[in-house]
């Protein structure tokens, strides 16, 4: 691609790339060429539109007084998860930003009075012990509950939708000063918080 070609296309709006772009795969379509219209669009970003596709038919995820998960688009289907489970999940939606894992025993107080109130537990020193166990670095209790978590929605709809829905990965990428990058390699639930009820959300 020549200069002067990139220089035009820097000039048209993202509305007038789109539709050139909508021409163009009709194009290939028309001749039969699917294959070179997934050579050019690539895997990775197929998946990432598929992806984005799914975003508009995410359904809202209802959290009743008995922290118990539904799904109101899938006939409220229950999310089945243990409390501990839940007061996992629940720190992350807390938590839009993110969370790095390294960084857990930050909000070890918040852990451990979500897992009290979804378990209603008597036992305070076994609730306490579970959770210095997820927010231990050398401890590979708090990967297991993200994976039991992320099955938990993947059994109920396609992977594409579950994935706003999992406590997924996120990098972010900082620049200090001229040459030193570094990494915040974050833990974040993607769905849209407008989607979730929770009646256990103090009130405004």
């Amino acid at each position: 691609m020549t200069d002067d070609t990139n220089d035009q296309l820097e000039q048209q709006t993202p509305e007038q790339l789109a539709a050139e772009l909508r021409q163009r795969v009709a194009c290939l379509q028309r001749m039969g060429r699917n294959d070179l219209l997934l050579q050019a669009i690539g895997v990775p970003l197929l998946e990432q539109l598929r992806i984005e596709a799914a975003r508009g038919n995410l359904s809202q995820l209802h959290i009743d007084t008995d922290y118990r998960f539904f799904l109101t688009a899938y006939n409220n289907r229950e999310v089945e998860l243990s409390p501990v489970h839940k007061a996992v999940y629940l720190l992350f939606l807390n938590h839009p930003e993110g969370i790095e894992f390294k960084r857990l025993g930050t909000y070890r107080t918040e852990l451990l009075r979500l897992y009290k109130e979804t378990s209603r537990w008597t036992d305070v020193d076994k609730v306490a012990m579970a959770v210095d166990r997820l927010v231990d670095p050398f401890d590979n209790a708090i990967n297991e509950k993200c994976s039991r978590i992320k099955r938990a929605f993947t059994s109920l709809m396609d992977e594409y939708s579950a994935s706003y829905y999992i406590i997924g990965s996120h990098t972010l990428r900082h620049v200090s000063g001229s040459s030193r990058v570094w990494y915040e390699r974050l833990k974040v639930i993607t769905l849209p918080r407008h989607l979730v009820v929770n009646d256990n959300a103090p009130r405004p």
